[in-house]
């Protein structure tokens, strides 16, 4: 059927006025309302005020406009059903046959700051209502909810008569449905998160909002499809972070950056995090971000080769001209000084990324993963210790330079797959153990990188479990290793156990009471 009426009603009015002189030029007749018929109106554009058509203002500041039957009637009626084409007949109610609806700025206006108020004043009725109505019924009607497809709707109709086919009414009515079901997501998300109770953060139903950001080339491997999504709360992160030399990102790389800027941003000094295969292959806090750099590759000069660097500084020339000197995938950090760009630019493949600041590790935030049937969900891990935290559990007590080591090391174990062992030194990791089944491996894992790279260092070092000891050894093997003071969560029933051989091989020990797994 030919498409005789259209109903434009949008919050974005990108193209809006060319797309409305083709569609008067192709003898379509126009409804509008508010906003949208203020500008056709003044674009010189002859259009009937949805008022005007169905007998009924606008009421309560624009929330009730096109929720009258004339509009939704013209819209869900079908036009093989004897019964509704004599209802509209009855009742005085005209066809719509193509309908252009985007929705009010909810997001927009939840990252912006706005007030409680002002976001639920941005969430939008009558939109959604017409859009699904007219996805609904895309046997007779063509739904349009993104400017971009603007162009190919006035192609399709100059081409077939002003009809529109099935199957471009079919594509555009699912781009539809997705769109609804994004908004929606989108509040129930930012409404879920108004929640102050623990135990109403999951709710029966949940659903989870996303905009496609990226295509990606594969997965973790080729044979792998993937995309990057992004949600509607702009928090800065890799997600969000602007690319600003380099080759195209691929899913591994995003995985890793994210894992390397959630770590840095740890730290209020300057910190320089290096991530190969989402565990850190070296930490290093520094007085400058040079010295920092230095400190964190040195840890495992072998393993950084083609890693993900991390900074929570600005990346300036002299960092720049140290890590180029070795190949790496992707350096992120807050913001590039203009004189360290030309030095980037020398090596155009690697991937630089700018976030503009760092992110709120403690803004509370979900993580999910999925199963098979499902997915597991809860609250990230912002879980911070602080010195008032410690309780001391040895004879020894540690020094003040061994607990600014210990709460480093546990910081960044924190971000080791588990088991997670990090052995640090005057704010640099000099060792660390990860992913592996046993502890007691992890332990002699860290050892073994920590003699790589420092055989010259025989004490004085800290050690940092992400867990409870179960038994004595681990604890002693890093007490080989040279390690003077160790942090763990405690909680294990042979604490008693693993204290008495802390105490008889002089060790200083504390107790953080929480536990730190990553998987």
């Amino acid at each position: 059927m030919s498409v005789t009426r259209a109903l434009l009603s949008v919050s974005d009015k990108s193209g809006l006025e060319d797309f409305a002189k083709e569609l008067q030029t192709l003898g379509i007749d126009i409804l509008s309302t508010g906003g949208t018929a203020k500008a056709l109106g003044d674009a010189g554009i002859t259009l009937t005020d949805v008022g005007t058509y169905t007998g009924f203002p606008e009421i309560m500041d624009g929330r009730v406009k096109t929720l009258h039957p004339k509009v939704h009637g013209g819209i869900l009626a079908r036009r093989d059903v004897t019964d509704h084409t004599d209802a509209m007949k009855a009742h005085g109610i005209n066809l719509i046959d193509l309908v252009v609806v985007n929705l009010y700025p909810f997001a927009k206006t939840v990252v912006s700051g706005g007030s409680y108020e002002d976001c639920v004043e941005n969430i939008d009725i009558g939109g959604p209502a017409m859009i699904r109505a007219s996805a609904k019924n895309h046997a007779f009607v063509t739904i349009v909810t993104d400017p971009a497809d603007y162009p190919r709707v006035i192609e399709a109709l100059k081409a077939n008569n002003n009809t529109v086919p099935e199957t471009l009414r079919r594509a555009l009515a699912a781009k539809a449905f997705s769109l609804t079901a994004h908004y929606d997501s989108m509040i129930a998300d930012w409404l879920n998160n108004q929640v102050t109770k623990e135990a109403d953060i999951f709710p029966r139903v949940i659903s989870m909002a996303g905009t496609l950001a990226q295509n990606l080339r594969y997965g973790e491997n080729p044979h792998q499809m993937a995309a990057l999504y992004r949600d509607m709360t702009g928090r800065a992160g890799v997600a969000n972070a602007k690319q600003i030399q380099g080759k195209e990102l691929s899913y591994n790389n995003l995985n890793d950056t994210d894992a390397a800027f959630e770590l840095v941003s740890e730290f209020d000094e300057p910190a320089v995090a290096i991530i190969k295969h989402a565990n850190p292959c070296g930490v290093a806090t520094g007085n400058t971000m040079l010295a920092a750099y230095a400190r964190a590759f040195a840890c495992d000069t072998t393993s950084a080769f083609g890693g993900i660097i991390a900074l929570n500084r600005p990346l300036d020339k002299d960092v720049a001209g140290a890590i180029l000197k070795v190949f790496c995938e992707v350096i992120i950090a807050p913001s590039v000084d203009d004189d360290a760009l030309p030095i980037l630019a020398t090596k155009p493949n690697i991937r630089v990324l700018t976030t503009g600041q760092l992110p709120d590790l403690n803004q509370p935030r979900l993580t999910v993963r999925s199963i098979a049937g499902g997915m597991l969900i809860q609250n990230a891990d912002t879980g911070r210790v602080e010195r008032a935290d410690l309780k001391v559990v040895t004879k020894r007590a540690p020094t003040e330079d061994e607990l600014d080591d210990l709460l480093f090391a546990f910081r960044v174990g924190k971000h080791v797959k588990s088991n997670a062992i990090v052995y640090a030194k005057d704010g640099a990791t000099v060792g660390i153990g990860a992913g592996q089944m046993s502890r007691l491996d992890s332990s002699k894992i860290a050892a073994t990188k920590m003699h790589e790279a420092y055989p010259d260092l025989k004490t004085g070092l800290v050690v940092a479990y992400d867990a409870f000891f179960p038994f004595p050894d681990g604890m002693l093997e890093a007490a080989k290793a040279g390690a003077t003071a160790v942090i763990q969560p405690g909680g294990s029933i042979k604490d008693n156990d693993v204290i008495r051989a802390a105490d008889e091989a002089g060790l200083a020990m504390v107790f953080t009471g929480m536990r730190h797994f990553r998987h």
